[in-house]
């Protein structure tokens, strides 16, 4: 399986929120650390925001934090999440997509168990599990 960059960009995100949870994270803070586009960032932060999964604050001491604690957030659920609209295969899209083998295939159900197996594997771990260490600061400097 193949998860896509908004996935992935997201997945790094929470990653780092989960390293202190007590702080908010700007997006551009987050595009600076890991070389990632600022605008593709905060779209990120829109999903995870309308998914119950972070929390945003305008302003001084704002930007995003995790909205519950991170041993409460499911690699599943953030995956299911952030991948919805983009299936699999053409054939998993609503409607079967262009495929002309629908309804004679037998990989469909191979690759139906294959994700569900993937996700249920993603559910056995939180967010807690992955958190990053903070990047390395200088000498001497404040974190």
């Amino acid at each position: 399986m193949r998860l896509t960059s908004f996935t992935d960009y997201g997945l790094r995100m929470l990653m780092r929120m989960a390293s202190a949870p007590e702080r908010g994270f700007s997006t551009s803070e987050l595009a600076t650390e890991f070389g990632i586009s600022r605008h593709h960032l905060s779209k990120i932060m829109q999903r995870l925001s309308a998914g119950g999964i972070v929390m945003t604050k305008r302003g001084g001491g704002g930007g995003g934090m995790l909205a519950r604690d991170a041993g409460d957030i499911s690699l599943g659920q953030v995956v299911r999440l952030l991948e919805e609209g983009q299936p699999l295969v053409e054939c998993f899209a609503p409607g079967g997509g262009e495929c002309v083998i629908d309804g004679r295939c037998k990989l469909k159900a191979r690759l139906r168990s294959a994700e569900a197996a993937f996700l249920k594997d993603l559910d056995r771990a939180s967010l807690a599990d992955i958190a990053l260490a903070p990047p390395a600061t200088l000498e001497g400097a404040i974190p």
